[in-house]
């Protein structure tokens, strides 16, 4: 009964991490920035750990079942 919540939430999370590691790829490799008017190192460095992060919780949600 419980599972069901838990593997909507790590699919979520999982997609949501892997689109946002996936463009900030794509942002990099075509040398655009990854955030309008920030520096860009660290709006480079705050969506790729967002994006970890976001895959690690997919992870764990997933791995709970």
């Amino acid at each position: 009964m419980e599972s069901g919540p838990a593997i909507f939430a790590g699919a979520v999370f999982a997609l949501f991490g892997a689109g946002l590691l996936a463009w900030t790829g794509a942002r990099l490799r075509r040398g655009e920035p990854v955030g309008l008017g920030v520096n860009r190192i660290a709006s480079t460095a705050l969506a790729a750990m967002a994006g970890t992060v976001a895959l690690a919780l997919g992870w764990y949600c997933l791995t709970r079942l």
